[in-house]
């Protein structure tokens, strides 16, 4: 028994609509960039935190930690990495560092807890 494979078994290329469809696919700067953003919630420590951010909008590493049961050194590495995919930002208030999500973090966030059947309500 062969298996069956998922390519056409002649050219059939409907060029006026394949080169429609091309030109409304983002460049690969962005698709990368929405790649890195998607990857960076693709971790449940990260999405809990980022939930955390979104229903306390700003919030220390300690805070964090104990909202989401995690040492602070685990959460501040994660918050590391949803920094560098732009999904969260920071500010220094005297000796704490706050975090909160960036609007593209709030958006994402909000669409993937969505699209898991979650709601997030703000506190």
């Amino acid at each position: 028994m062969t298996e069956p494979v998922d390519t056409c078994d002649l050219l059939c290329l409907d060029l006026p609509h394949a080169e429609a469809i091309r030109a409304t696919v983002p460049d690969s700067t962005t698709v990368r960039a929405a790649a890195d953003a998607a990857r960076g919630l693709g971790d449940a420590t990260r999405l809990s935190i980022a939930a955390a951010l979104a229903a306390g909008d700003e919030l220390c590493v300690c805070d964090m930690a104990w909202v989401v049961g995690l040492s602070q050194g685990l959460v501040s590495h994660h918050l590391r990495q949803l920094k560098n995919v732009s999904l969260v930002s920071s500010r220094r208030q005297g000796k704490l560092v706050m975090y909160r999500l960036t609007e593209r973090g709030r958006q994402l966030t909000a669409a993937v807890l969505t699209s898991a059947g979650t709601e997030v309500r703000r506190v």
